[in-house]
């Protein structure tokens, strides 16, 4: 395979955008197999996700022994997590510890955002720039640029002479922030702010959450890592780890539900949810019947069970029903996991304001206004505004296939992939967790295993076959676009305005994004491709070119 060079002379054959916890896999493997890889990070360090959002109360929604990587056995052994659920410091602190135990950073460029890639045609290399000038050519390319990694703040009118200060959940202040005596405002519900305000609220002199949709989040029952749990959990990882290919979500230990919700009597039903609404997590909850996500009927007795859960915990019945969602499916949204979201309503120090009923109409210098003429003092704001989820981190790189089509035109209706993994007319260019593949829907870095794992094989299937170029058919694409619209399509997930369709960004395209059939189901259908020889991608080598499964 013929590799190109940096300006420094370093030889490449890949190169990787992005440092977070697909990134770190996809350099560990590929540089395994014998390529010369490097990786190229806008942050200052490894971790992604887990670098940037340290805001109070993250924490990751899928239980520490399944969000772990999975290559490294003696590590599964060593590494013990204190809680049930980890903490962004805990998480960030195993990051770092696997980069390290790996010699991962020899080949990461920190502070080094890529700003352009365009692909030389003629050279049949991808040429990319970085923020500082660097000019960068590899044979291939692979955007690990994460999902959730481009932070949207919303342009309200007059935040600049806003005299507090003001943070986004997802650009926090490596030192943190201490809210001690403040008066605080926090806008959006979503994760973040549903994790976040409960501490806030115990640190201000009053807490303002201003509030445009209503979530379902369930109780994490976070606590500290039981030992005869890790220890079981342990004995059998190996087990586990493959049991969780065969899953929907890509987590082990959950058997998948048999009945239908409205086959069961009502007092056994319920029964079933609060023993769900014990245990914590969303996983468990979701699984409690097989049609929770695909029959409005069925979804509605668990919607209308968490409903009931939010007006019996918090006290003043009119800050209830404000808190309570009406407007989609309960699931159909991340289902978010809190640890005392709703009772920190019942706070004498925390107001809920209702910026549907009166939007926020601008900043003022002591604060803000909404539209029903009232002004909030306010010390210090923070966004919980989400992030322009999917495609933001791709669409702001100049990416450019070097023909004429930039990603801005290709997605100028919403994202259209080939398995979440490349694109028709972007030749030598994967994505990790990319648009239409399973990605948010299922574990992350289980997710991140697989496309790194696939991509590699394909890569090892070029190099012996003397290929140095792949393209996606644009049937092919076609088909799969189509075939993840219909399996949205017969759920309930189009029901909700949520940030799987882009709904969170004015003027974004409204396309479901994430593919839901199942990754059990998405990653037979990569298995099926490579062992019939890749149809739909085209091969080709020294100006020749045919159809990989020919």
């Amino acid at each position: 395979m013929t590799s190109e060079q940096t300006l420094d002379g370093t030889e490449l054959d890949v190169v990787i955008v992005g440092a977070g916890v697909s990134g770190l896999y996809a350099l560990y493997h590929l540089r395994g197999l014998g390529y010369r890889v490097r990786v190229y990070e806008q942050g200052g360090d490894v971790g992604g996700t887990w670098y940037w959002n340290r805001y109070p109360g993250c924490r990751c929604d899928v239980e520490s022994l399944e969000y772990s990587f999975s290559f490294d056995e003696k590590l599964e052994q060593e590494w013990q997590w204190p809680e049930r659920y980890g903490t962004q410091p805990e998480i960030l602190r195993y990051v770092n510890h696997v980069a390290d135990r790996h010699n991962l950073r020899k080949d990461i460029v920190f502070n080094c955002p890529i700003t352009s890639a365009t692909f030389n045609e003629d050279a049949n290399q991808w040429v990319l720039s970085t923020g500082g000038g660097q000019r960068i050519t590899s044979r291939f390319c692979i955007m690990a640029t994460g999902n959730l990694s481009t932070p949207r703040v919303p342009e309200y009118e007059g935040l600049d002479a806003f005299q507090g200060k003001w943070y986004h959940t997802g650009q926090w202040p490596h030192d943190g922030v201490d809210f001690t005596g403040l008066r605080v405002g926090v806008i959006g519900t979503g994760s973040s702010g549903v994790q976040s305000i409960p501490i806030i609220a115990r640190q201000a002199s009053h807490l303002h959450v201003f509030q445009r949709t209503p979530q379902f989040s369930l109780p994490a029952r976070n606590g500290p890592m039981d030992s005869e749990k890790e220890a079981a959990h342990k004995v059998n990882y190996r087990a586990l780890r493959e049991a969780a290919f065969d899953t929907p979500f890509g987590i082990a230990g959950y058997p998948p539900p048999t009945r239908s919700a409205l086959e069961v009597p009502h007092d056994e039903r319920q029964a079933s949810y609060e023993e769900k609404w014990a245990e914590g997590g969303s996983i468990s909850f979701l699984y409690t019947y097989k049609d929770l996500l695909l029959n409005k009927e069925a979804n509605d007795t668990a919607a209308d069970f968490v409903r009931d859960k939010i007006r019996q915990t918090v006290k003043d019945p009119k800050v209830a029903e404000k808190l309570i969602p009406y407007d989609h499916p309960i699931g159909t949204k991340r289902l978010i996991l809190d640890s005392g979201y709703f009772e920190t309503y019942n706070r004498d120090n925390v107001t809920l304001v209702d910026i549907r009923e009166a939007p926020i109409e601008r900043f003022t210098p002591q604060g803000l206004r909404t539209a029903d003429g009232n002004d909030y003092e306010m010390d210090a704001v923070v966004f919980a505004t989400g992030f322009d989820a999917m495609t933001g981190a791709l669409r702001n790189i100049e990416l450019d296939n070097g023909a004429g089509l930039t990603i801005q035109d290709k997605w100028s209706n919403g994202p259209r992939c080939f398995m979440g993994l490349a694109m028709a007319g972007f030749p030598n260019l994967f994505m990790i967790t990319g648009p239409q593949s399973p990605s948010v829907k299922t574990q992350m870095i289980l997710g991140g295993e697989q496309h790194t794992e696939w991509i590699a094989e394909f890569l090892e299937y070029m190099r012996l076959n003397g290929f140095t170029r792949f393209n996606v058919e644009q049937q092919a694409e076609d088909a799969w676009v189509l075939h993840n619209n219909d399996i949205a399509d017969s759920t309930l997930y189009p029901l909700a305005n949520s940030w799987y369709v882009g709904a969170n960004v004015p003027g974004k395209p409204r396309v479901f994004m994430p593919y839901v059939g199942g990754f059990d189901h998405y990653k037979k259908a990569c298995d099926e491709l490579a062992q019939n020889g890749y149809p739909g991608l085209q091969l080709s080598s020294q100006g020749q070119t045919l159809d990989a499964a020919d």
